[in-house]
């Protein structure tokens, strides 16, 4: 393994390129074809200032509930002067059609539009949110949902989205944890790797593809107190080592396109942050995408108090490396101000110009500007049966089995009485989730639906109390049908608008009076199965200790309620795994597997002085990487093939894993790391790989990782990475907290790398 080896999407980027668009970048490695290059030139040198600043002009077409509608005389006017490079919020093959044409026909340079939506996890197929995705520990179908999602996307019209929000997520207070793969740097390469060659494919210019866009560089995610735009007030050392490594995996995998974090980091705005692009983003990593403001993010610049007007914020964008303007206007309103107060602009000017007219070519919108759009298709692939098979798939895997006393669960339902409890047992709007694209209510298959139509029980389903009402009076109700079933099923959580952007909670217990519902349900004695539908980890250690089964299901899109009851009824076996630990409350937030041990490591003896509160047990209440099976599986036969290894070189790990039960199932097997001894503090363990594998009952399989020295490296200040001497912990289990082998090996020398040790694939084969 190299742990600077480039693949095909690197390549692919990196192709996109033009001598004259990025004649500043330290790393303009490949040029584009021939022909694009001479085009792009010949362009850049026959545009106005007026026409340059239109090509870095992203305007709002529309609303996310109202797509096409600000598309009046006034833009298309706008369009033929030259004054817009992309719409966001447009959609449908015919009337983007008709859209671009009056770009490439009836404006002076014909110069195509670029169209983008916010497609976070499905168009019209709705699949499991992104943190669900992450659960199912499994980059495979993440992919080959995002491959969906770019068909949908793609015949509608649209060239561009605005995903995988890739963002490191520890304090599930903050509303976006719904949006990204949660606490671990590694998991997050992983899943960010999967969604972007499953949008982008091979290449750009190919069939049925979508530009990705890996957002929201910087440190969003470790916004202050789980407070969302809040800033992030933390090390260079965890900026690198935690939330930097997704973003580098995107680099690698040919991310087309990057979008800034609204957020400062220690006071500098990342939309403003010139070291974190340009240099860092462009000059050290080398990556010559275009990069896009998030909304109305430049003129914001005012308000984080660094820039007085909105010529004056422009220009500290532009020189940041940011090439194209989100919502804003304030390019297009402000840009040509700034370069006329300072003509050095000019150059990062045209860099930027370069970058969206490189990204059009590499999207083959110069050959053909219509390539993208077909109506007959649109009314055959949106929601059709062979993508929804795909979803269903997605939701089963990312369903998370919490705790199953006495084997409750897989239930026999049928001939018996269950009672259905919550609302969100028929919400179909919270199943699509916070993200929808062009999702529809009416293609939701709720678990209350699935239940009445698959199971064979006598349903008696009573919502109780709304997900965030304060009216009680349904609970007395939902009480006596517990009271008269077998069993219960305790649907509560979140409804879809509890989390995302700007949904930030200090509360992440249940809302309104779900916990009054769950406690009277639960003081019943009826056996009782909890369903979680939410967008964030909840704090529920007081239900979900009561409960005698637990399911985190999430909001898993449009096949949702069949995914459950295929779960709950053992069709099949639930695999998925926390992509975040669940907090035992809110207090205890943000906290992580992957801390400091701590000079006085938490201690259950409370006479010792150590690491953890007085008033709560230790650690969270379910770990990452926590989830149940209806199977069993044992570890066993651990080998590292080499005792001792250079810097450059890898290790073998591997050991057995048998199904040792009558059922079929799924083990994530995962494997940590730790550096014990160390030039700095290390984590007490670190992912470094995993594998989801299907085992039949008794049969038994030989997993192993290919890890590489590489991987072990931690940031100096020096800005480099640096692997050093030394012994290696690893530990192979079924979570963080359930670990089951362990070894170690030698690293006998010392070396230094430019990319971050938890962006890095390790390679693992199945025997």
């Amino acid at each position: 393994m190299s742990a600077t080896a480039t693949g095909p999407h690197r390549r692919a980027l990196l192709a996109g390129v033009t001598a004259l668009a990025f004649a500043g970048a330290a790393r303009a490695a490949v040029a584009t074809p021939a022909r694009h290059a001479v085009l792009i030139r010949t362009l850049i040198g026959q545009m106005t200032l007026d026409e340059k600043i239109g090509q870095l002009n992203q305007a709002p077409g529309g609303r996310q509930r109202a797509l096409n509608s600000r598309i009046d005389a006034a833009q298309l006017d706008l369009v033929r002067k030259g004054g817009i490079g992309s719409y966001l919020h447009v959609a449908g093959a015919d009337f983007l059609r008709e859209l671009q044409r009056v770009a490439v026909e009836e404006s002076r340079l014909k110069i195509p539009l670029l169209f983008g939506i916010d497609v976070i996890h499905g168009f019209r197929t709705i699949f499991p949110v992104p943190l669900g995705m992450a659960a199912t520990f499994d980059p495979d179908i993440v992919r080959a949902c995002s491959r969906v999602a770019a068909i949908e996307t793609s015949v509608s019209g649209l060239h561009w989205t605005f995903t995988p929000m890739v963002d490191i997520a520890r304090d599930p207070r903050w509303g976006r944890i719904v949006e990204g793969a949660g606490e671990d740097p590694y998991l997050g390469s992983r899943i960010a790797e999967a969604q972007i060659t499953g949008l982008q494919g091979d290449n750009l210019a190919g069939k049925d593809v979508i530009l990705a866009c890996a957002k929201h560089f910087g440190a969003y995610g470790a916004a202050n107190g789980g407070r969302d735009y809040d800033s992030a007030d933390l090390s260079e050392r965890t900026l690198q080592e935690v939330y930097l490594p997704p973003f580098h995996a995107s680099v690698r995998a040919g991310a087309g396109s990057f979008m800034t974090a609204f957020n400062d980091i220690a006071g500098v705005p990342t939309t403003a942050n010139q070291a974190l692009v340009r240099g860092q983003l462009r000059d050290q990593w080398g990556y010559q995408g275009l990069v896009v403001s998030d909304w109305n993010a430049i003129l914001e610049l005012i308000n984080h108090g660094i820039a007085e007007t909105p010529a004056q914020a422009a220009a500290l964008a532009l020189k940041a490396g940011v090439d194209m303007d989100m919502a804003g206007g304030v390019y297009a309103g402000h840009l040509k101000e700034a370069v006329s107060a300072d003509p050095s602009l000019m150059p990062y000017l045209d860099q930027a110009v370069g970058r969206v007219l490189a990204t059009k070519a590499r999207l083959g919108l110069f050959d053909g500007p219509f390539r993208f759009g077909d109506s007959a298709r649109e009314k055959t692939e949106l929601n059709s049966p062979a993508h929804r098979t795909i979803a269903g798939e997605a939701a089963r895997k990312a369903i998370v089995l919490l705790k199953n006393e006495g084997g409750l669960l897989p239930l026999s339902p049928a001939g018996k009485r269950i009672a259905v409890i919550g609302a969100l047992a028929g919400d179909a709007s919270s199943a699509l989730g916070s993200w929808r694209a062009r999702g529809q209510v009416g293609d939701v298959k709720t678990l209350l639906a699935a239940l009445r139509e698959q199971s064979g029980a006598t349903i008696d389903y009573q919502p109780g109390a709304a997900p965030r009402g304060d009216d009680a009076s349904g609970i007395p109700a939902a009480v006596a049908a517990a009271k008269a079933s077998d069993v219960v099923l305790l649907v509560i959580g979140e409804d879809f608008d509890h989390s995302a952007e700007a949904r930030s909670r200090s509360d992440i217990t249940l809302p309104g009076v779900q916990s009054q519902l769950a406690q009277a349900v639960l003081a019943t004695g009826k056996p009782v199965v909890v369903v979680l539908m939410n967008g964030r980890p909840l704090a529920l250690a007081d239900i979900l200790g009561k409960a005698d089964a637990a399911l985190e299901t999430w909001f898993l899109g449009v096949e949702s309620g069949p995914a459950i009851v295929d779960i709950l009824t053992g069709k099949v076996s639930p695999a998925g795994r926390l992509p975040a630990g669940l907090p035992r409350n809110a207090g205890t937030s943000p906290s992580f597997y992957a801390h400091m041990p701590s000079g006085r490591p938490a201690d259950p003896d409370l006479a010792k002085d150590s690491a953890r509160y007085h008033d709560v047990e230790i650690g969270p209440l379910y770990p990452f990487g926590h989830g149940l099976s209806y199977a069993s599986f044992a570890y066993a036969d651990l080998v590292i093939d080499k005792p001792r290894i250079g810097p450059d070189q890898a290790v073998a790990i591997t050991l057995s894993v048998t199904n040792t039960s009558k059922v079929a199932g799924d083990e994530v097997v995962q494997l940590y790391m730790r550096d014990p001894v160390a030039s700095v503090a290390r984590p007490v363990k670190e992912l470094r790989g995993f594998v989801r594998v299907a085992l039949k009952p008794g049969e038994t399989r030989r997993v192993t990782f290919h890890l590489h020295a590489m991987q072990t490296a931690l940031w100096t200040t020096a800005d480099r990475w640096r692997v050093e001497a030394g012994r290696i912990d690893v530990m192979v289990g079924a979570s963080s907290d359930d670990i089951r082998l362990r070894g170690s090996f030698t690293i006998t020398g010392a070396a230094t790398t430019m990319e971050p040790a938890a962006s890095l694939l390790t390679r693992v084969t199945v025997s």
